[in-house]
């Protein structure tokens, strides 16, 4: 397991004598960007945790003010073809398909991909003040591989007005619309937590593993490599068009893009 005393460890990773593994996203002072060396961890570790026979259940957290605030923007670096690197739609794909019960605990913003991460969760705990927002369009691309994970949480009705609009939807409208399972009051989701996980270990962990695998067969299609990889040629081509280099650009700069109109020019 991790060392929890070193800072520059990117996911801290324990588990206690229950069998409840805890992956902490630990870069707290970057919101819990998403880097490379984050992707990393998180797929070795879900790797290990899901083949261990003795974890019965998995939970996603984070340190500090967020829970994830999305991609480290510039942290982009050619993929070489003879050394595959983890991905945000990889890693998504390896969390949906786990075994052991997943649970995540959000709190503060929620962003991008750590809302597809959020997706493939089983169960989703937020803190009654947390936020999210799918906010692609607004760097001038759709977020394609990841959103086949997105209509396997939410109401497809309602995603279309946020992954359309970028903008931000508070927990309660997240639970309204099927994200979120269960909402926590400040300072009360170690307890909101601890409860669900009381409730998870009284079920059988054959049985639960069966019934994931019977979700998976009998529920939604599942997303397949295959679709994702489609799906990341077409996200490649057009992530490096002008309107994405605007909206990058304009992220950066801390600027309205220029396709929202001279009436919102600074």
């Amino acid at each position: 397991m991790t060392d929890p005393t070193s800072p520059k460890v990117a996911v801290l990773c324990a588990l206690d004598r229950r069998g409840v593994a805890t992956l902490t996203l630990n870069r707290p002072e970057k919101g819990n960007r998403y880097n490379q060396a984050m992707l990393d961890t998180l797929v070795a570790e879900t790797a290990r945790l899901g083949v261990d026979p003795t974890v019965r259940a998995i939970v996603l957290r984070a340190g500090g003010k967020h829970f994830c605030v999305g991609a480290e923007i510039g942290d982009e670096q050619p993929r070489a073809k003879d050394a595959p690197r983890a991905s945000i739609p990889g890693l998504c794909l390896a969390f949906d398909s786990l075994p052991k019960p997943t649970i995540a605990l959000v709190h503060g913003a929620c962003i991008g991909g750590g809302v597809a991460l959020v997706s493939c969760c089983d169960i989703v705990i937020a803190a009654r003040g947390a936020f999210f927002s799918l906010p692609e369009v607004r760097l001038g691309f759709a977020p394609g591989p990841l959103i086949p994970f997105f209509l396997r949480a939410m109401e497809a009705r309602s995603l279309r007005r946020y992954l359309l609009s970028g903008e931000r939807f508070a927990a309660e409208a997240a639970m309204r619309i099927g994200l979120v399972h269960e909402l926590y009051d400040a300072d009360d989701g170690d307890a909101a937590l601890a409860a669900l996980l009381d409730e998870l270990l009284l079920a059988g962990p054959n049985a639960v593993t069966v019934a994931k695998g019977l979700l998976r067969r009998l529920g939604q299609p599942p997303v397949s490599k295959e679709l994702l990889m489609e799906l990341q040629h077409e996200f490649d081509q057009r992530r490096h068009s002008p309107e994405a280099l605007e909206g990058v650009a304009s992220f950066r700069e801390k600027r309205k893009p220029r396709w929202a109109g001279p009436e919102h020019e600074q």
